[in-house]
């Protein structure tokens, strides 16, 4: 993976998780929970978040049903994104995070984090988790497309 610090975000509808990997690109930790006003400051903040840590990639989280279909929610988490897009020259991908936010409940569970307290870091663990999801495919793709392509030889 190029260096610079990607940004994940875990969009919902109350809040928006947001997680940085390193300025190396090789680890993903919690940045913040933006609480949501309006799809415009919304965006605005982001922009900011993005400028200030110099991110040179955004992943947002999709949505998706189990059955890889697009949720209703989906559609506008898509929507969001391309304003992203538009409004920023870094990439913008979508990455599918189903069960993004059962691990993360999860992870928070094994820490033993007390359930009352989670609204303000469950979307910053969720984004952690798209990140290290999105990481980990691209070193998988990475490392299959250095792979011989005629094995027979």
């Amino acid at each position: 993976m190029a260096n610079g610090r990607v940004m994940a975000l875990d969009v919902g509808k109350v809040r928006i998780g947001v997680a940085l990997t390193d300025p190396l690109g090789h680890t993903a930790q919690p940045l913040l929970t933006l609480w949501r006003r309006s799809p415009g400051e919304d965006l605005r903040n982001l922009v900011r978040l993005i400028r200030r840590h110099e991110v040179t990639a955004v992943v947002v989280g999709n949505p998706l049903h189990m059955s890889g279909d697009l949720s209703p929610w989906a559609a506008r988490v898509q929507e969001f994104a391309a304003a992203l897009r538009e409004r920023t020259v870094v990439p913008v991908w979508l990455f599918d995070e189903r069960l993004s936010s059962h691990v993360a409940h999860e992870i928070l569970d094994e820490a033993g984090h007390d359930k009352r307290d989670r609204k303000s870091i469950i979307d910053q663990v969720a984004a952690v988790v798209i990140l290290e999801a999105w990481m980990q495919a691209r070193e998988q793709a990475a490392v299959r497309s250095r792979l011989p392509t005629d094995l027979s030889s």
